[in-house]
């Protein structure tokens, strides 16, 4: 079976992009998050960059096995923002993603369509003025051995091309090795293996 360890996401932040509806004026962000905590941070921000606001809806999509989102309208009627918002997240196929869409009300009422429109299209513009990346999905393992056991650490380290992220090296070495998740069986195997090393997958 075939392991899609790969997904789309954004590399940074996107410029502020803004959009005029019947003298409301919408405001769309995309940000790279990992974690509700980052949601947070960002949404704060632009609560204080945007004091005036009315509105601050968004939608994020958080995780690659476990899917984590939210969808929230910020009491705009029902599904009108935070949905449209999610959707086009969907649409564009991300993860790891936060959109906001600040909205300065213009005196005019919208209307429900008018709503949706507006907040779908501005998540569109934010989403396509960001740097959109392709990364994979990797899998993590701690090395245990003794020093003289190094070098042939290292040569599986180097054939196989993994990166490391991390390493201590004294009478007892430990080594955090990083590994696409559609390799993390091949190479688990390979240092289980071999004899004197303890291997172990972090999560």
């Amino acid at each position: 079976m075939e392991i899609n360890d790969t997904y789309k996401t954004i590399s940074t932040p996107s410029e502020q992009i803004l959009l005029k509806e019947k003298s409301s004026k919408f405001f769309g962000y995309a940000f790279p998050v990992n974690s509700e905590d980052a949601v947070k941070e960002y949404l704060e921000m632009l609560r204080k960059q945007h004091s005036g606001a009315v509105h601050y809806c968004y939608a994020y999509q958080i995780g690659t096995d476990t899917i984590r989102y939210r969808a929230n309208d910020d009491g705009e009627p029902g599904n009108t923002a935070g949905m449209p918002i999610y959707g086009q997240i969907q649409s564009f196929g991300l993860t790891n993603v936060l959109v906001v869409v600040v909205r300065f009300f213009g005196g005019i009422k919208l209307g429900v369509g008018g709503l949706i429109a507006a907040y779908r299209t501005a998540a569109q513009m934010a989403l396509e003025n960001s740097d959109i990346v392709e990364r994979t999905v990797d899998v993590t393992f701690e090395l245990v051995f003794d020093y003289k056991n190094i070098n042939r650490v290292m040569r599986v380290i180097k054939e196989k091309r993994l990166a490391i992220a991390s390493q201590k090296m004294a009478e007892n070495c430990a080594i955090e090795i990083v590994t696409r998740k559609s390799n993390a069986d091949s190479i688990g195997t390979i240092f289980e293996q071999m004899f004197e090393i303890q291997i172990k997958r972090k999560e």
